[in-house]
């Protein structure tokens, strides 16, 4: 970590951070009783603060495993004043399965996960039919699962398997329009730049 990074960290993850281990009841953590958006993989925090921030109303919940990103995330969501973001170390599958219980999420967004793009360890990537089928059964009727990558194979891979999950339906017929509201980050204007346009996908809990 960064010098800035590790006083942020000091001074911050007691309040606003937990290792999966040790998680506290959500309500009792977020001190009050709001939907709860999960985010899962939130990189150095850039789109994840300003989403946090610009929904208020929500709990938002973020799962990661890197503690510099965590404790970048955190620097950024003091800087815009954020109040509503919980952070969560540890394995977002175990998270999903053992700690949140059916119906529960407002929404999901899980933006630019690992593409693992060496076809010898696509078997590790996240968007798979078991953990698809594992997080809409954790998902609210009508609530959103959004997703975005910059690997068009990956993303071709993402809307077969939400597609084949019988609890969601595609918001859109196929990939939807770029939203307006979700940041364009330093990560994606380079993907861009390097020739990988970026994809979303929406999906609705039946």
């Amino acid at each position: 970590m960064t010098v800035g990074q590790q006083r942020a960290w000091d001074r911050d993850w007691p309040r606003i951070g937990s290792d999966l281990a040790e998680l506290p009841d959500l309500e009792e953590w977020f001190g009050r009783k709001a939907p709860v958006l999960l985010e899962i993989g939130s990189g150095m925090g850039e789109a994840t603060s300003a989403l946090a921030a610009a929904e208020p109303e929500h709990n938002y919940l973020v799962a990661e495993v890197y503690p510099p990103g965590l404790a970048q995330l955190m620097l950024r969501a003091e800087n815009l004043g954020v109040t509503n973001l919980r952070l969560v170390r540890g394995d977002a599958v175990v998270l999903v399965r053992d700690h949140l219980p059916a119906d529960f999420l407002a929404g999901v967004r899980i933006f630019y996960p690992d593409p693992w793009p060496k076809k010898r360890h696509h078997k590790r990537r996240l968007v798979a039919p078991e953990f698809i089928a594992l997080l809409a059964a954790r998902m609210a009727p009508g609530a959103r699962l959004h997703l975005a990558t910059d690997w068009a194979e990956y993303a071709e891979q993402m809307l077969e398997v939400c597609s084949a999950e019988p609890l969601l339906r595609n918001e859109y017929a196929d990939y939807a329009p770029r939203p307006e509201w979700r940041p364009r980050t330093k990560f994606e204007r380079r993907a861009e730049e390097e020739g990988r346009p970026s994809r979303d996908l929406m999906f609705i809990r039946r």
